[in-house]
């Protein structure tokens, strides 16, 4: 194998790793009842399930 075909590798498992993830978006979808429900597992600390919470109220209020 070449080192070109080594480094193209490694950028785009890098790019494909970084594409997933992340918090999801507070919009009324995720903010109500059966999508909390599917959404609060996926934290990973409280922290940020706090704060998940702490959007959507603020959202529900406007």
């Amino acid at each position: 194998m070449s080192s070109k075909y080594i480094v193209f590798i490694i950028a785009l498992s890098a790019a494909l790793i970084s594409c997933g993830g992340g918090a999801p978006e507070v919009n009324s979808t995720n903010c109500s009842g059966a999508g909390m429900q599917a959404v609060l597992p996926t934290f990973d600390n409280e922290a940020e399930r706090q704060a998940f919470i702490d959007k959507c109220q603020s959202m529900a209020e406007k």
